[in-house]
């Protein structure tokens, strides 16, 4: 029988207000770091409107919905183009991206990054074209985004020949091409000047990679900052879809009513005769 005594307890007790102070700090150090990282979040998601997607990536709002950050597309790039944001760089964190200015997309035809995908925020659809009644892959599809050239910085526009970007392109001679333009300063000689045509450039960036100056005087911007929008009362005539576009708003939206648009012409144009008397 064992008639020692039990080892007493020399651990502190803990008192219903000391644990109670404790579950209080930790929960305000909990909800100041949230907030932290929240606004962190926040300031990083509105801080990336130049932002260069994969190829195949959805409207910018509509990839951030459906983007899970697993990093497949990442690693299937055989060229480390891709990178995964990162508390810190700025961006929507975890979302691929790339900087075309260290390395661009090299347009592989295969396109890896895009098929592994689990969610389709990089639609293979995009991408693609009916080849005999099937569909391949095509990367000159993709809509990375656009280059567009600094005159200012572009040595080719003061008078230096220089072709890096145009022989960069690997869509040579339709994304961009070489134009001629009269030398002012000169006077006698012409200008080699790139010129970028946006229905053909991809937005590989390979061009702003090989560009000379120090900072590229042509750079890729993703197409809705580079292209604009001219509003919705400017239509191209020969463009189809912008027809069906206007023929399916309400007219009366594009309207503008006033008393004198209610009379016809010739009634508001011949009601003051005085005013033809002077």
């Amino acid at each position: 029988m064992n008639t020692q005594n039990p080892k007493k307890d020399t651990k502190p007790k803990i008192t219903e207000r000391r644990r109670f102070l404790t579950i209080m700090a930790q929960s305000v150090g909990l909800s100041a770091l949230g907030g932290i990282v929240w606004t962190g979040y926040v300031e990083e998601a509105k801080a990336s409107p130049l932002l260069l997607r994969p190829p195949g990536a959805l409207k910018e709002s509509d990839f951030l919905r459906t983007c899970i950050k697993c990093g497949q597309c990442a690693e299937a790039c055989p060229y480390d183009t891709l990178l995964m944001a990162k508390p810190g760089d700025g961006l929507p964190m975890g979302t691929p991206y790339f900087i075309a200015r260290d390395i661009p997309c090299y347009m592989c035809t295969d396109i890896p990054c895009v098929p592994v995908c689990p969610t389709g925020a990089l639609d293979e659809d995009s991408v693609s074209s009916v080849v005999e009644g099937k569909k391949v892959l095509d990367i000159n599809k993709a809509k990375m985004g656009i280059a567009v050239v600094d005159h200012e910085s572009c040595v080719a526009y003061w008078g230096i020949q220089c072709d890096a970007c145009y022989r960069a392109c690997p869509i040579l001679g339709d994304a961009i091409t070489i134009e001629f333009l009269r030398n002012e300063r000169t006077g006698k000689h012409a200008k080699l000047v790139p010129v970028v045509h946006a229905d053909y450039c991809t937005g590989c960036g390979l061009c702003e990679h090989a560009c000379v100056t120090e900072k590229a005087a042509i750079f890729v911007l993703p197409r809705d900052v580079a292209l604009g929008k001219a509003g919705d009362y400017y239509v191209k005539g020969w463009d189809v879809k912008d027809q069906e576009r206007i023929k399916q708003r309400n007219l009366e939206e594009l309207e503008t009513k006033t008393e004198r648009s209610e009379k016809k012409p010739q009634d508001y144009l011949n009601m003051d005769e005085e005013l033809f008397n002077e």
